[in-house]
């Protein structure tokens, strides 16, 4: 299992939406939390199983909850770039490859 890490902005964006649901409904924020420990375990047990977006970045859908997890795979770790709402801005993320892996264009 490859090592899962967050930028720092896709982090404070699980953050913000835990403390969205959880302002919402009592514990619902800590069920999204846990949906999303599922899916980044799950990318780092098989990266490559979850379909391509763009240029090497891949997109796992978290159950249940309208995110995506925005990853792409590096020789011994897995970045996590965005946690992105799926009905916000779909390309709001695209200048985080760059400026943190250079992978982008």
């Amino acid at each position: 299992m490859k090592k899962v890490i967050f930028l720092p902005q896709a982090e404070e964006e699980m953050n913000d939406a835990a403390l969205f649901y959880e302002s919402h409904r009592q514990s619902l924020g800590r069920e999204f939390l846990k949906a999303m420990k599922r899916g980044t375990d799950d990318i780092g047990r098989n990266p490559q199983a979850y379909p391509i977006q763009r240029k090497g970045i891949r997109r796992r859908l978290i159950q249940r909850f309208p995110y995506g997890v925005l990853y792409c795979e590096e020789e011994d770790q897995i970045v996590i770039i965005a946690v992105m709402h799926l009905h916000r801005a779909p390309d709001y993320w695209r200048h985080r490859v760059s400026e943190q892996t250079g992978k982008w264009d």
